[in-house]
């Protein structure tokens, strides 16, 4: 099981890398944009960035659905120092295509948000590394920010665009973190079924929150920013539309599971004992015989033991 596990994450990761590559330019196929030079680099760090901060955040929030017990051992360290690597090489890809020198762009918007992406990781990183992993939830919150000013520069209402982008982020990062640091525990608490079940109903119910404000969220910027008519004709559009049946794909996968774990019965509970027909039956048969040789007065329904039911089947059955 877990050689699957690791050859199915190994195919998902490849995969991922070859769209981030030739995504950019296949989805710009026809439109009559111009190619953005270095997109194929910036989106596999920009994926680099996003999985870290899913990673560390996920294991934040995951931590506490697993609560006591064993827990997997900790990603956050070695994601957080991907993060940092990823937004400090997003500065280098910067000035290679822009043809200025390193300084030049540390003094550019772009790549002071990307230092301070770069440096809020590494803080995070070393808040997970001296044991208190709490403590980098502040910059990580830092590292969320600054990716949502880079992402939204539009002159026209960029607080409510930065604002969306936050919220979007932070739910995405928690859906998919804590869904992956979950699974690493319930692989570890295989042998304790109650105990697994109950962490996945705790991600199950806090799972809807974060599913919700991503969808809206996703929705309300998509409005913002593309308008119906031209989305088969951007290459924005077209990777939306990828987008969107990713997050459909993902979603049955998910309400499937939430419909099996909801109807599963607790490994807890007594099992259920059935009551055998032909003993029902011959109990039935037993109280009819009995009450035909009896008068069905008033006495026969006080020794029945219950008012109305004269001798019956309650009364054969507890002989």
């Amino acid at each position: 099981m877990t050689g699957g596990l690791i050859a199915v994450g190994a195919l998902a990761a490849v995969l991922a890398v070859l769209g981030a590559l030739l995504g950019a330019d296949a989805a710009g196929r026809g439109t009559g944009e111009l190619r953005i030079p270095g997109s194929g680099r910036t989106t596999v760090l920009r994926l680099a960035v996003f999985a870290a901060l899913a990673l560390h955040l996920g294991e934040l929030a995951g931590a506490r659905l697993a609560r006591t017990g064993p827990a997997p051992r900790s990603w956050a360290v070695p994601a957080a120092l991907t993060g940092a690597a990823a937004s400090a090489a997003q500065i280098l890809v910067l000035a290679a295509v822009s043809g200025l020198d390193i300084t030049t762009v540390y003094g550019t918007t772009d790549g002071r948000l990307l230092l301070v992406m770069a440096n809020g990781f590494l803080l995070a990183a070393g808040c997970a590394a001296l044991g208190h992993p709490g403590w980098a939830l502040l910059p990580l919150v830092a590292v969320v920010g600054a990716e949502a000013l880079r992402a939204h520069p539009e002159p026209y209402t960029p607080v409510l665009g930065v604002a969306l982008t936050v919220v979007h982020l932070t739910a995405a990062s928690l859906w998919t973190g804590s869904l992956l640091y979950v699974l690493r525990t319930l692989r570890l608490r295989r042998g304790d079924p109650a105990g697994a079940r109950a962490v996945l109903l705790r991600y199950a119910r806090l799972a809807v929150w974060p599913f919700v404000a991503l969808a809206a969220t996703g929705t309300v910027s998509t409005l913002r920013r593309l308008p119906v008519d031209v989305v088969l004709g951007t290459a924005y559009g077209r990777v939306l539309i990828a987008k969107l049946v990713l997050v459909v794909v993902v979603s049955a996968l998910a309400l499937t599971a939430r419909r099996r774990l909801r109807h599963e019965r607790d490994p807890t509970l007594p099992p259920v004992r059935s009551w055998p027909c032909w003993r029902w039956s011959s109990c039935s048969r037993r109280s009819s015989r009995s009450y035909r040789t009896r008068t069905g007065s008033a006495h026969s329904d006080r020794r029945g033991g219950r008012r109305g039911d004269p001798r019956g089947v309650s009364a054969v059955c507890a002989r």
